[in-house]
């Protein structure tokens, strides 16, 4: 896991706890799916940029 090479145990656990106690338990799982989605579409992005476009113009 990338956190954990920057993060201890500990300090994961401290960060979601005050995640927690500011989002509520409620909030958590969407605020979660939202952070993935816009990590793979950051991705996505990111790939896209790499491949060469086509214009679709004829050369010639």
């Amino acid at each position: 896991m990338i956190l954990a090479d920057f993060f201890g145990t500990t300090d994961l656990i401290v960060i979601l706890a005050v995640l927690l106690l500011i989002f509520g338990g409620r909030k958590l799982p969407g605020l979660a799916r939202s952070l993935g989605t816009a990590t793979s579409e950051f991705k996505r992005g990111a790939e896209e940029g790499k491949r060469p476009r086509d214009t679709g113009e004829k050369e010639g």
